[in-house]
C-alpha cells in the first residue's frame, strides 16, 4: 500500500529572500523526497514566474493563492486577525483544515507563534507552545526549548518543554533516553532565579524524563545535555549568541587562513577536513524551529533562509509528522509515560 504524502504548507512570501529562494526550497525537498507534498501559498502569479524556472512533480507542487502579506513590524495579532488573506494565515488556515500536516515561514515570527496558537490551537493540555530549534554541539545536536515564544514562562511550563522536547529528541533525532537539563548559573541544586529554583525539583521528580540537572550556558556548545530548558528570554540570548559568536569565528577563520602564503597553502591542505567541520556548526542545516504542542506542526525558519535552510526544514516536517509527535505528545499527557513503540 502505497503511503500517504506528507502535505506541507510553505509560505512563499515571507522571510528576506522570499520568494525565490523559498520557492527554489520547496521544488529541491519535493524533489528529494517522493513522499512530500508543497502547497505554495502567497501571490499565485507570482510563484508560477518562479517554478517556471524548475523542473518537479506538478502533482506533488500546489500554488494556493494568498493577496496580502505581513510584515515584522506589524502587531502580531491584530495582523492575523484582520489580514485573513495573507499568506501566514490561509496557510495555517490550510492546517487547522486538515488540508495540510504542516506549516513553514521565514516570516514574521510573532504573526507565527500568535497565529499558531489563534489558528491552528493548542494540544489540551498544554499550557504554552515552545520555539525548539535544533543547535549544533560538538557531540551533535541538542534542543533548545524555549528560544523565543514565551518570555514568562512558569515552572509547570518548563515541565512540559521538558517532555516535549524528550520526545522530539528520541523519536525524530533519534536519541535514546536523552538528557535533559535546565539552563542556570552553576551546576549547584540551590543556585538559580526563582523560576530555576521552582522548576529543578519538579524535573528531578519527573517520571521517564532522563534529568541531568543544571547546565551552564558554557557548558551548553560541547553537549552537556540533548534538550536544554529555559524560558525564552534566556533562550533567545543563547541562541543569539550562539549564532553571531559561530559567524564571527567563522569570519575570522577565514581571514587567518588567507593572511599569509604559509596559511594560504595550509588551508589549502585542511581545506576539506575543515569545510566538513564548519559545515557541522552551520545552524541552516537543522531546519527550522517547531512550535511543539500545537495541534498541527508549525516551523519558523530563519527570517533570511535560503533555499538550504527552506528545503532542510521541510525535511524535518517529514519525520515530525511520520514519527507522530503530537500523538505521543497527547499520549505522554493522558497517560504520564512516553508512547512506546
Amino acid at each position: 500500500m502505497e503511503e500517504a504524502l506528507v502535505r506541507v504548507a510553505l509560505d512563499a512570501m515571507g522571510g528576506d529572500n522570499a520568494p525565490g529562494e523559498i520557492i527554489k526550497g520547496g521544488v529541491e525537498a519535493v524533489n528529494l523526497h517522493p513522499e512530500l507534498h508543497v502547497s505554495l501559498v502567497g501571490k499565485e502569479e507570482v510563484i508560477r514566474e518562479h517554478l517556471a524556472s524548475y523542473s518537479y512533480d506538478a502533482s506533488r507542487i500546489a500554488v494556493v493563492n494568498a493577496t496580502e502579506e505581513i510584515s515584522c513590524d506589524e502587531a502580531p495579532v491584530e495582523a492575523i486577525q484582520k489580514k485573513r488573506d495573507s499568506s501566514i494565515r490561509v496557510a495555517l488556515n490550510m492546517v487547522r483544515h486538515k488540508e495540510c500536516d504542516a506549516f513553514v515561514s521565514a516570516g514574521s515570527t510573532g504573526a507565527i507563534l500568535a497565529g499558531g496558537q489563534i489558528v491552528v490551537g493548542r494540544i489540551r493540555g498544554i499550557e504554552r507552545t515552545p520555539l525548539a530549534p535544533l543547535i549544533p554541539t560538538e557531540k551533535g545536536v541538542s534542543l533548545l526549548i524555549d528560544c523565543g515564544a514565551n518570555v514568562d514562562a512558569r515552572a509547570s511550563q518548563l515541565v512540559q518543554y521538558a517532555i516535549m522536547g524528550s520526545i522530539y529528541m528520541e523519536h525524530v533525532v533519534g536519541i535514546k533516553n536523552p538528557r535533559v537539563g535546565i539552563v542556570n548559573i552553576g551546576t549547584e541544586e540551590e543556585k538559580g532565579n526563582a523560576l530555576v529554583k521552582e522548576t529543578y525539583p519538579l524535573l528531578k521528580n519527573l517520571p521517564g524524563i532522563n534529568f541531568v540537572g543544571s547546565v551552564e550556558a558554557r557548558e551548553i556548545p560541547r553537549g552537556a545535555a540533548d534538550v536544554i530548558v529555559c524560558e525564552a528570554f534566556v533562550g533567545n540570548v543563547i541562541l543569539k549568541l550562539y549564532e553571531g559568536l559561530a559567524g564571527t569565528l567563522l569570519d575570522k577563520i577565514k581571514a587567518g587562513l588567507v593572511s599569509t602564503t604559509r596559511s594560504k597553502i595550509g588551508a589549502a591542505l585542511a581545506k576539506p577536513a575543515l569545510k566538513k567541520t564548519l559545515k557541522s556548526f552551520d545552524t541552516t542545516e537543522y531546519g527550522g524551529a517547531p512550535m511543539l504542542g500545537l495541534n498541527g506542526l508549525v516551523v519558523k525558519i530563519h527570517g533570511n533562509s535560503t533555499a538550504v535552510e527552506t528545503r532542510n526544514a521541510l525535511a524535518q516536517c517529514i519525520s515530525f509528522l511520520q514519527e507522530d509527535i503530537g500523538g505521543k505528545i497527547k499520549e505522554y499527557l493522558a497517560a504520564g509515560q512516553p508512547k512506546e513503540e
